[in-house]
């Protein structure tokens, strides 16, 4: 899946970005205070997304 992408679900589920990190993103949701880390990669691997929307608590896109 495309960054651009997984980045506008994240948003249209509410998270919010929080801080740049070398190399990743990290990602908030704050309706139940978790967090997860992005990647910067252009293209981000079906079972990494899985993960951010798991530890995010919110569905796959």
């Amino acid at each position: 899946m495309r960054r651009r992408r997984l980045l506008s679900h994240l948003r249209a589920h509410g998270c919010v970005f929080v801080r740049e990190g070398r190399r990743h993103s990290v990602w908030a949701n704050p309706a139940n205070n978790t967090q997860t880390v992005v990647p910067r990669h252009t293209e981000i691997r079906e079972i990494m997304v899985r993960k951010i929307c798991r530890d995010l608590d919110i569905l796959r896109p």
